[in-house]
């Protein structure tokens, strides 16, 4: 019996107890939040706007946080990119604004919009106003400055050249002051300017913090598309998106806003080019926006309400921040305080089992030198990716297709990447990933950035073979700081493969390229003397090549991680590709205290170039594309909860601990799984049932059996499962609610016996005893807070519901794949025995994670 482990219990409690789990849910329509609006229904003088036909559809417009949207087009015109003098022509412009306009209060007021950070024409509030000719023969006749009547309180006069007619659209801030009254950026009252104000760049927003889009083109067919970041009143305060309104019955809501497109033409009124304001009424006239709805921000749980940790993987965050208000929302429930955590770390303070041990998030088993104590609840799956904003930069010279050229500027939407490719984003090992300056000779000869290597073109469009983006932050990829479970499966990954694993030794690949030395797994290709160890739990930044500091102070020393800095977290990594924003190191700053390199500002739309390694929920969360990654059995697939879902069929159990699945890429199941996403990772929810304190035990219980159940319903709303994720599949329920009733029972430890053969082996879990009889606990029924209002559209959170699982025999699917844990148990009639005798069960010592 020395092979018996807990999950013998918890399978146990299953069978014996009939638990009710709820099925998995499909998966949302990812249409199904869209809407649709057109210049002819919004803009009532639409035939004179610069696109009659205009039709923009948002992907989300209600139950927003701080995200990401896409919006799509069509019915605009071939766009023409801007320069430093123009704006460029027939294009939109996006900004978000907070306020309704006091006399139409269906539309935006445009004085609350945030807008003009980036100084580029055609983009800012203010400007010089030109004078229009008096005599269409006569064009040096001015009739004075063409500005329109709703601009002209925010105006000054013309006095002559050097003191022309002069436009500010002022900004009004959703803050107030000590008064009631809102806060003003203006420096234009009564028609006088006011020195020292800035319009453009104030207290409220900067070109580093704006979410506006000043260009975003469209293609020869008219259509065009964008990603747009949401900003909540904790990113930009002047605008308050989300602050929480109460009303007179009690009912919590988000302030809404707006989203505003702004279509531009070809020039403005009086100018040769598109160079004034789009919030300069002639362009204004013809916006067109869209109402967005917000769910409050701040805390949502009653006061008082006991505090719980949760620490571990990042991967499952987005959820449990749905999750969160309808836990403590419930009579007698819970905050479960995420703390975002190396897994390792996470597992260890867990199987302490101490009155602090959180319970923890992982996608891996614990590895220390004690005996594994922990209960491995499944209440996640989720994915690695590769995300991407790289615009198209068509080479200009000749020989390059006119439809090649007509898309210059509109976004890539697909990329497919190798493990050989990872292998080099995350070595160092294209040029451009060294500084400038440094010397290169030891990766002499590589491309300079991934669209540069016939290793990426050979897998791709041929489109990409056209272009010429320089950008630094497609030479390697953003990568997290730390250790993670994370960036062990992903080295896994890459080491699965064949080819990466030669290219990692030092062999080149068929195109001449060979790994960063310092990156080399092979000591004697290794500078160092020693192989890079892989797999490993972070990602490490080995070429000590440097740019030396100048003297006297001139700038400092430029080495890898100066040069390309490591993100927070993978959720920073995707909101970076949102923005265009690759880490670019800036000039040396002098008059910084103490003097400092800047970060370039993000790239804008139309010349973006950043690679970023991110998870699938933060992905969808900020609408980023994913890269299609090569899975074992050949294919390119992309993250989705189709593709998921076929991983976690062909998962296995962890030779360390059958309680916990992966995808193992070497396995021949995955390697003759079709359609599986190879990054896929479950999340578990683990702790030790030797806690001795009951509360804590059932709290974790509670949060294991609403993750598993009620929260794995796919939608926006509180409390369901955000997009990104796929629903765990019925067995992977079951197991997790079993768990639950497990930890919530507990165990008492007992003192191990000594047979002939001497001391048991066996784990601290095998001298345990059940405090009392096991039974199980059906999923409970978790309500909503008393004073949130469910999102437009919604239905109110969601209850424990659902058929009870069917019989755990039969047939196996990949939407129903093997559980792992439920698999490695005693035959019934024994488990019957041991139950009814309460005997002890025996768990084997278990081997450390390499």
């Amino acid at each position: 019996m020395t092979g018996v482990l807990v999950t013998g219990l918890v399978f146990a409690t299953l069978t014996f107890s009939g638990v009710a789990t709820a099925q998995p849910a499909a998966a949302a329509d990812d249409d199904s939040q869209a809407v649709t609006i057109s210049a002819a229904s919004y803009d009532k003088d639409a035939k004179n706007a610069p696109f009659p036909d205009l039709k923009l559809t948002v992907s989300q417009t209600t139950g927003l946080v701080s995200q990401g949207i896409q919006i799509r087009w069509t019915g605009g015109k071939e766009s023409t990119r801007p320069s430093g003098q123009t704006g460029g022509e027939n294009f939109l412009q996006f900004a978000q604004c907070w306020g309704d306009d006091p006399t139409d209060p269906s539309k935006p007021d445009r004085t609350t919009c945030q807008y003009g950070a980036f100084l580029s024409a055609g983009a800012m509030r203010d400007g010089n106003r030109a004078s229009a000719p008096s005599d269409e023969d006569d064009e040096s006749a001015a009739q004075g400055p063409v500005i329109a009547a709703e601009d002209l309180p925010y105006s000054t006069p013309d006095n002559g050249q050097l003191d022309p007619a002069y436009t500010s659209i002022p900004f009004r801030s959703a803050t107030t002051s000590s008064s009631g009254v809102h806060d003003m950026v203006q420096n234009v009252v009564d028609n006088k300017r006011v020195p020292g104000v800035d319009v453009n760049t104030n207290q409220f927003f900067t070109k580093y913090t704006s979410n506006e889009i000043p260009w975003a083109g469209s293609g020869a067919n008219g259509e065009g598309s964008t990603k747009f970041e949401v900003q909540t009143a904790a990113q930009a305060q002047g605008l308050g998106c989300g602050s929480r309104v109460t009303s007179a019955s009690g009912v919590v809501t988000g302030s809404s806003c707006w989203l505003v497109a702004i279509p531009r033409g070809t020039k403005d009124t009086g100018e040769e080019s598109i160079n004034q304001s789009g919030l300069f009424w002639d362009s204004w006239k013809h916006h067109v926006a869209v109402k967005l709805d917000f769910r409050p921000i701040g805390i949502n749980c009653a006061i008082g309400a006991k505090e719980r940790q949760l620490v571990g993987s990042e991967l499952l965050a987005t959820a449990v921040a749905s999750w969160q208000p309808s836990l403590c929302g419930a009579e007698g429930g819970d905050v479960f305080n995420m703390i975002k955590s190396n897994e390792s770390d996470a597992v260890a303070q867990a199987n302490a089992a101490t009155d602090t041990s959180p319970l923890a998030l992982t996608s891996l088993p614990y590895s220390g030198e004690s005996q594994d104590d922990l209960v491995y609840a499944p209440v996640g799956l989720s994915a690695v990716t590769v995300a991407f904003a790289i615009d198209r930069f068509p080479n200009p010279n000749d020989g390059v297709p006119d439809a090649v050229k007509e898309r210059s500027g509109l976004p890539f939407e697909s990329m497919n990447l190798t493990p050989r490719l990872i292998a080099k984003l995350l070595t160092s090992s294209y040029l451009d990933s060294l500084p400038t300056d440094a010397k290169k000779d030891h990766i002499a000869g590589n491309p300079r950035n991934i669209v540069f290597d016939p290793d990426f073109l050979a897998i791709n469009d041929k489109e990409w073979g056209y272009q010429v983006n320089a950008g630094v932050a497609i030479s390697d990829m953003l990568v997290p700081q730390g250790r993670s479970d994370v960036a062990t499966q992903l080295w896994r990954y890459v080491l699965a493969d064949e080819d990466a694993r030669a290219f990692l030794a030092g062999t080149p690949d068929p195109w001449g390229a060979k790994v960063n030395p310092y990156s080399s797994t092979d000591a004697k290709v290794n500078p160092v003397g020693a192989g890079l160890s892989l797999p490993r739990d972070n990602f490490p930044k080995a070429d000590p090549t440097q740019v030396d500091a100048q003297p006297n102070g001139g700038a400092a020393e430029i080495n890898l991680i100066t040069w390309r800095p490591f993100t927070n977290d993978l959720d920073v990594s995707a909101y970076l590709t949102l923005r265009g924003d690759g880490q670019v190191l800036g000039p040396w700053n002098l008059d910084a205290r103490p003097p400092r390199y800047d970060r370039v500002a993000r790239d804008l739309q139309g010349f973006q170039s950043v690679v970023a390694l991110t998870d699938s929920s933060a992905a969808a969360k900020y609408q980023v594309v994913t890269a299609a990654l090569r899975n074992p059995a050949g294919q390119f697939v992309t993250a989705d909860a189709e593709s998921m879902t076929a991983a976690a069929g062909a998962m296995t159990a962890s030779a360390e601990q059958p309680q916990v699945m992966g995808l193992d890429a070497s396995s021949e199941l995955a390697k003759t799984t079709a359609g599986a996403y190879p990054l896929t990772m479950p999340v578990y929810a683990a702790a030790s049932p030797f806690l001795t304190d009951a509360a804590t035990r059932a709290s974790y219980a509670s949060f294991i059996r609403f993750a598993a159940t009620t929260g794995q319903e796919p939608g926006v709303q509180v409390g369901q499962l955000p997009a990104g994720y796929a629903p765990i599949p019925a067995k992977w329920a079951s197991q997790a609610v079993a768990a639950a009733n497990v930890l919530q029972q507990g165990l008492t430890r007992t003192v191990p016996t000594t047979g002939d053969d001497g001391p048991s082996t066996a784990g601290s879990i095998a001298n345990g005893t059940p405090n009392g009889p096991v039974s199980a606990v059906a999923p409970a029924a978790v309500a909503p807070p008393a004073a949130a209002a469910p999102a437009a559209g919604g239905t109110g959170n969601p209850t424990a519901s659902g058929a009870v699982a069917g019989a755990l025999a039969g047939a196996e699917t990949s939407a129903d794949p093997d559980s792992g844990a439920l698999a490695a148990t005693l035959p019934l009639s024994m488990l019957a025995g041991l139950m009814s005798a309460a005997a002890v069960l025996i768990i084997p010592r278990l081997p450390r994670r390499p």
